[in-house]
């Protein structure tokens, strides 16, 4: 039988929002303990791009979802109409991302996997330009799927309910080209985690209910204004507040925990963490951003969520799927937030059955089941470097590329 020469894959996203690298990290986890995967490596394509592209893409994206979430909101409604200005929008990106193609040609990469529509839309275009032989298979970061997602080339979608599979069908993507796996998470979140041994191994309170508030891996929204509502709840809990990246905000929490030591709920202030997995297992809620990452890892550890104030847009979207399925209670006015709550723990059922319906939406293994199907493709669709057409395409690259090294020799 004869054996299949190791892929060389690469995994592009986009550092807009800490959610399209975490799913290429790991789906990243996984390629590099696949032995049928030689070689893997994951690009934030912003590094590849002009410092306008980049603050375009990241800063500003944070500054609107602090300052002008409503603003976010109207051009994440308006650019959703499928294949309006793509045109204009690529020549854009292009213009702004030489460096970029120029590095995905050179790579020459067996396999593509993008977890952002930018990368995606640009590798689609290299290959319908015969500058690279593979299509980009791309994994939709969030439940729904925007109109920004969709191109004309890929080898394969994932998505993370059949609603979006529907959706996309419709709108002309391939059905047989769509996979409902979940959004990849890390793969730490395939194997179970006792909540008693996750309290004990964080140092945690072992029998007293436990909120879990998370402000992204970014530190935004008001987390202050959050905590403070909390500490008015008339039971006895257990915050484990995580503050992301933001020193500022973990100095601001530790003020505020400080300040309530005798008080009759615990208040645990918490920086970046690689350790969201154990919190998770530990928690019996999570308080949130309905973001795509954090709510499917949320769902794998079996965790019911608030959602306080969504962003409009994205989030939103996400929101409405989460309470269709039972999964979430949502908060629109903070000062209720402590009386809906009290609600919920006073009702173990109802927490009971919503910790219940989280396994509609759980995949934990999605990130392996994306690299899996991949690996399973026919060759015209993810070619494998002992592919035929892959070797004559590398054979010509060879040859030009001897051809220009010959004609600037004297």
């Amino acid at each position: 039988m004869e054996s299949i020469a190791p892929r060389k894959v690469l995994l592009l996203s986009a550092s807009a929002g800490a959610g399209h690298v975490r799913a290429a990290e790991a789906l990243l986890k996984v390629c590099r303990t696949h032995p049928q995967i030689g070689e893997a490596q994951h690009w934030d394509m912003l590094k590849y791009t002009t410092k306008l592209f980049r603050h375009l893409y990241s800063q500003v994206y944070l500054d609107l979802i602090n300052h002008a979430p409503k603003m976010l909101g109207w051009i994440y409604d308006t650019m959703d109409t499928p294949w309006r200005n793509e045109k204009m929008r690529l020549a854009f990106d292009k213009f702004n991302a030489g460096p970029f193609l120029k590095a995905v040609t050179a790579f020459e990469p067996d396999m593509i996997v993008c977890t952002h529509f930018t990368p995606a839309a640009l590798v689609g275009q290299l290959h319908a330009a015969g500058k690279i032989p593979v299509k980009p298979a791309i994994t939709v970061t969030d439940f729904d799927c925007h109109a920004m997602w969709l191109t004309h080339s890929y080898t394969h979608y994932f998505v993370a309910l059949e609603e979006t599979r529907v959706h996309m069908t419709r709108l002309g993507i391939d059905p047989h080209a769509i996979c409902v796996a979940g959004i990849p998470i890390d793969p730490v979140f395939e194997q179970p985690l006792e909540k008693g041994a996750a309290r004990a191994g964080l140092n945690l309170l072992p029998h007293r209910f436990t909120i879990l508030v998370s402000a992204g891996g970014n530190g935004v929204g008001p987390v202050s204004d959050l905590i403070n509502e909390l500490l008015r709840l008339p039971r006895p809990v257990q915050l484990v507040v995580i503050a992301g990246r933001s020193a500022e905000l973990k100095a601001e929490i530790e003020q505020i925990a400080a300040r309530h030591r005798s008080g009759t709920s615990t208040l645990v202030p918490i920086g970046f963490t690689t350790e969201m997995d154990r919190y998770m297992a530990a928690a019996d809620l999570l308080i949130g951003k309905p973001g795509g990452l954090t709510t499917s890892e949320a769902m794998a550890r079996g965790l019911p969520m608030c959602i306080v104030n969504p962003i409009p847009g994205q989030e939103e979207r996400n929101s409405d799927h989460l309470l269709e399925q039972g999964v979430a209670i949502r908060c629109n006015n903070l000062p209720t937030l402590s009386w809906k709550l009290t609600q919920l723990i006073d009702g173990p059922e109802r927490l009971a059955n919503m910790q219940a319906a989280t396994a509609t939406m759980a995949h934990p293994a999605a990130a392996r089941q994306i690299i899996e199907t991949l690996l399973r493709l026919p060759a015209q669709a993810c070619p494998a470097a002992k592919d035929t057409f892959l070797q004559r395409w590398r054979i010509a690259r060879a040859a030009a590329r001897q051809n220009r090294k010959s004609r600037v020799q004297p």
